[in-house]
């Protein structure tokens, strides 16, 4: 792993619910979680923290019928797949499918990736808590569009939809976020 490879999040030292997302030699404004950034070992399903720590980018998610994909389909790009309707995560600690990719209707508790909004028009998933998953340390990480004001997420990092679009092609299979303590 390389310095190349690795988005860093600094959170703002006056409003741990926002920061900046730095890659390579660039600064993005980004939104983090309602409950700032917390040691990924005391994070908790609903807290609204997101977990300082490093984590693999284990892909994309895309909303097609929205918007084309920018040029990345290299060898090395993150493995893509588009959100259709049935697509959720699961966020219930009580299920086997704890913090992965599940079909809707689902049995237990999950979100649906498929959003009335922009926020998850394109959406990166974070390695937090995977492989295994231990149930209630937080599920759904994710990096994704941000609200145009910025405001909190529900411990996710959000930035420009502009930002994110700029940034996809240059990630490759093996690239990292650091979200720092601040």
């Amino acid at each position: 792993m390389t310095v190349e490879s690795v988005l860093r999040v600094i959170p703002a030292t006056e409003n741990q619910c926002r920061g900046h997302l730095w890659w390579r030699d660039r600064s993005y404004p980004c939104a983090l979680g309602r409950g700032g950034v917390l040691p990924a070992s005391r994070k908790r399903e609903g807290d609204g923290a997101s977990p300082a720590g490093l984590y693999p980018l284990l892909g994309l998610y895309y909303r097609a019928d929205r918007l084309d994909l920018p040029e990345m389909r290299h060898e090395s790009a993150l493995p893509a797949q588009k959100i259709a309707p049935h697509l959720g995560w699961c966020d219930d600690p009580g299920c086997d499918s704890y913090n992965s990719a599940v079909n809707l209707p689902h049995p237990g508790s999950a979100e649906s990736l498929m959003r009335g909004d922009s926020l998850y028009d394109l959406l990166v998933v974070l390695g937090h808590n995977q492989n295994p998953a231990v149930p209630g340390r937080g599920s759904a990480i994710f990096l994704h569009v941000a609200r145009d004001d910025f405001s909190p997420t529900q411990g996710c990092v959000a930035i420009a939809r502009e930002a994110l679009l700029e940034i996809l092609p240059e990630l490759s299979a093996g690239a990292m976020m650091r979200i720092h303590l601040p």
